[in-house]
């Protein structure tokens, strides 16, 4: 990667990580409480601030790797699988932040941290697993073409999940809320203006985070790439 694509890299993670202090730091401080018979625990629901753009920065680092998946196992770009490598870390990455946060709410709200027999709580923690399994695979299997093709169909199949749980609680709502920004005529969204505002700015904060995480794990393996070639050029010469 040129130089200046992994400074362009450094200054959108660090925009990222600006613009979701600012939007954390109004989620806590400055949005109102909600009001409403129906919540448990209003005042938890600040961590959806976090929780709910970690889901759609996951979101995207999974899109990454079905892309990348598809460019390897169809067409066999480097660049390809090199983009499947970054979108399986960014997922696993942000899909534990979803993981994490989800049943500290969870418990507040619904009294458990986690339920069973919950469509959505379910397929999220299977993309999770899912790019765990291709993290440790990445690092512990020997590299080969046999190995990109069986990982990156993993990754392939495995993004049927993300359409699946992206309407999960359209179809199949237990205790895990419907879509918490909605559009359309009757589309039941309640959220107050400011609160609102917070989470699109925390949504937009994380996607920047994760094109710029995206941008320095790109060069990260890259250098990694390089490194292991120049010591089997010196291992040659030797």
């Amino acid at each position: 990667m040129h130089p200046k694509y992994m400074r362009l890299g450094v200054i959108l993670t660090l925009v990222g990580l600006a613009l979701a202090a600012l939007a954390l730091w109004l989620g806590f401080t400055w949005a109102p409480e909600i009001k409403g018979d129906d919540w448990k625990a209003p005042e938890a629901y600040r961590i959806l601030f976090f929780h709910v753009p970690s889901a759609w920065a996951s979101f995207l680092a999974f899109t990454i790797l079905f892309v990348g998946s598809m460019a390897w196992f169809l067409k066999r770009r480097e660049w390809g699988w090199r983009l499947h490598v970054v979108g399986a870390e960014l997922g696993l990455l942000y899909g534990l932040c979803v993981i994490t946060s989800g049943p500290i709410w969870g418990a507040a709200e619904w009294g458990v941290p986690w339920d069973l027999t919950d469509v959505r709580l379910n397929t999220f923690a299977l993309l999770t697993a899912l790019a765990l399994f291709l993290v440790q695979g990445h690092r512990t299997q020997a590299q080969g073409e046999d190995m990109r093709d069986t990982f990156a169909t993993v990754g392939m199949f495995g993004f049927l999940l993300v359409p699946l749980t992206y309407m999960a609680t359209r179809f199949w709502q237990n205790r895990h809320p419907g879509p918490v920004v909605a559009t359309g005529e009757g589309s039941g969204t309640t959220l107050d203006p400011a609160i609102l505002q917070v989470l699109l700015l925390s949504a937009l904060a994380f996607q920047i985070l994760v094109i710029g995480h995206a941008m320095l794990v790109w060069a990260t393996a890259d250098l990694e790439v390089r490194l292991n070639r120049a010591q089997m050029e010196l291992d040659a010469r030797m």
